[in-house]
């Protein structure tokens, strides 16, 4: 008997026997179709990129008589040399940006996490009347001609940097999706951390903060896109050339490009202004160090982007 048993164990777990199994018909080919489908809709969205870049190197009369490909038509860097004329504008304008970018976007998480964790809070006070105001600001606004003589009369904010980060510093919809974030964060960890003396700020800083990272790297990435691709802001505030952000130069060099076609005296431009190609440039220009930091942030986008899509 005992033998038996024995011999029982040596020979491992009994495994059952696969041979009667058999897979649903089209089990295998679904992962793959999944696959080809999410390959094709990742291929459209690439496809303009692609083509955009092939036309900022294409040859001008190329493109007027061939259309946009895949890969430049007469390779050519004229468009680049015609936007980049004014090399020392362009980096200063450059530098503008990223600055702003840069403190606009920690300057605005951080606000925005501040006041989202203090109306996630259900021992607050006045989390009621403050998330109505909040919900409010995000359906009504003053308009933008009171925006206007606050920040140019009131304020003095503008020909300023201040005027490029405040007015996009807190969005009402980010602090509703970052409360409730806020709002799924087990309890328990914050009584731990006040039995263990911390107070708020500490568990805002040691407790929140760490667990919230994919959230407030999706926030991030729509605030930087914002502070990025704005040019309205510097159109209405900006007299300095020396704080002139880059999507505002680009903008008037592609208007500059508008009015040259339209006004006939500028007619014998058209043979030296690469009309098509240098708008190619501008869009590569304007987008470029914003996809570089998109493949940084993309591990949290998908994580971060179904904020409140799930409750408990």
């Amino acid at each position: 008997m005992l033998s038996s048993e024995v011999t029982a164990r040596s020979a491992g777990p009994v495994r059952p026997n696969r041979a009667g199994r058999r897979r649903p018909s089209g089990a295998g080919r679904a992962p793959y179709a999944l696959r080809v489908v999410a390959a094709g809709v990742a291929a459209a969205f690439v496809l303009p990129l692609v083509i955009m870049i092939s036309a900022s190197f294409s040859d001008e009369t190329q493109l007027n008589e061939h259309g946009y490909g895949l890969w430049p038509r007469g390779f050519t860097v004229d468009a680049y040399r015609f936007v980049l004329d004014n090399a020392d504008q362009l980096l200063r304008s450059y530098a503008v940006s990223i600055v702003v970018t840069a403190c606009g976007t920690a300057a605005s998480l951080l606000v925005m996490a501040l006041m989202a964790f203090a109306l996630s809070r259900p021992d607050f006070r006045l989390r009621r009347p403050i998330t109505l105001a909040v919900l409010f600001a995000m359906i009504f606004n003053g308009g933008l001609v009171p925006l206007y003589i606050m920040i140019t009369r009131y304020y003095g904010l503008q020909d300023t940097l201040w005027v490029l980060i405040l007015p996009y510093l807190v969005a009402p919809w980010y602090v509703l999706l970052l409360r409730t974030y806020f709002m799924g964060l087990p309890s328990e960890l914050f009584d731990a951390a006040r039995i263990d003396g911390a107070g708020e700020l500490r568990v805002f800083r040691s407790v929140v903060l760490p667990l919230s990272k994919p959230a407030l790297a999706a926030v991030g990435l729509f605030v930087m896109l914002q502070y990025w691709n704005d040019w309205w802001l510097g159109l209405l505030y900006i007299q300095d050339r020396a704080l002139t952000p880059v999507q505002l130069l680009l903008y008037r060099i592609n208007s500059n490009i508008d009015f040259a076609l339209t006004n006939p005296q500028l007619a014998g431009s058209f043979d030296v202004i690469p009309v098509q190609s240098a708008r190619a440039a501008i869009a590569v220009l304007a987008i470029g160090p914003i996809v570089i930091a998109f493949f940084f942030l993309q591990k949290f986008l998908v994580k971060g982007i179904t904020l409140g899509g799930v409750k408990d």
